[in-house]
């Protein structure tokens, strides 16, 4: 096996593109787990943990750029504000000491289905870019193009993910997690949730319920005009119960999950619609109470 160590981010590229099957390592989380039980025996290793601007992250007032190694300890202690959908997530992540290491990149890398990161960074909205970089330049994939598959992300083979480029949050947002125990657990199925008042949208991602990370865009569609036609992001008036309970069923419906040792299709369908209904209930009710004290 080669070990590869560059120390720039140009150095970084050329290695990637020497070598194509190399598999990039940063904080190791998931990688190093797959190699102890010889599910993963790579070719050639990547360590991009010399490279320190992937551990930076910046906010022009409208958008965040996180870094792709920025761990999420720091998303929690430093953009608690600006990304509250994934700075819930990431008190999910498995210990501390996972925390302190793993980061998006990684998540995204690897692109379980499974991944904490994964709703709340499709919850955050469709202006959510991976930054995907090669020796032939640097594209911008939108995070709705970026699961191609069970495991499989858009990126070419000569490609590293340098950051994600994520909105400013502008309203409430939520995330929650289902597993068979409380820490150090894969997720049963997750759910993330935004409110989006400046455009009038709300965003949602499922997780650990689809072969790949995905919106319930019914249920997105459903609630944004129920929003618009009786003018609520103006009252921040009652949703209703129906309401929430139909936000709740599409969501359920937008899922096509599997059994496996962590928990039933059935049950994931209903956590799912539970998960839908509260995190709409929650952010709802923060951001009515944002109106009435504006007024």
């Amino acid at each position: 096996m080669e070990f590869l160590r560059p120390a720039t981010w140009d150095e970084a590229l050329a290695a990637k593109a020497e070598y194509p099957a190399a598999l990039p390592i940063s904080g190791g989380t998931d990688v190093m787990v797959e190699m102890n039980f010889d599910v993963h025996r790579p070719s050639a290793i990547l360590d991009l943990n010399r490279i320190t601007e992937l551990t930076e992250w910046s906010n022009d007032g409208s958008v965040v750029r996180l870094g792709a190694s920025v761990p999420y300890s720091r998303i929690i202690d430093e953009l608690s504000e600006p990304l509250p959908g994934l700075a819930l997530a990431s008190h999910t992540v498995g210990s501390p000491q996972i925390r302190n290491r793993g980061g998006v990149g990684g998540n995204l890398g690897g692109a379980s289905p499974a991944g904490d990161a994964h709703p709340a960074l499709l919850a955050a909205g469709r202006d959510v870019f991976v930054e995907a970089a090669s020796v032939r330049g640097t594209r911008m994939i939108p995070i709705d193009e970026f699961y191609v598959g069970v495991k499989r992300n858009s990126l070419a083979q000569d490609e590293l993910i340098r950051a994600v480029h994520i909105p400013v949050a502008d309203g409430p947002q939520q995330f929650s997690k289902i597993g068979t125990r409380n820490a150090m657990v894969i997720a049963v199925c997750a759910f993330g949730f935004a409110l989006h008042p400046k455009n009038g949208t709300v965003g949602t991602g499922i997780g650990s319920a689809a072969p790949t990370p995905r919106r319930a865009v019914e249920a997105e569609e459903y609630l944004q005009g129920v929003l618009a036609e009786r003018g609520l992001w103006e009252s921040g008036d009652l949703l209703g119960t129906e309401v929430i309970q139909k936000f709740g069923e599409l969501v359920k419906a937008a899922a096509s999950p599997i059994d496996d040792v962590r928990g039933t299709a059935d049950y994931r369908r209903h956590a799912l619609a539970v998960m839908a209904r509260r995190t709409l209930t929650w952010t709802w009710n923060d951001y009515s109470k944002q109106i009435r004290s504006a007024a």
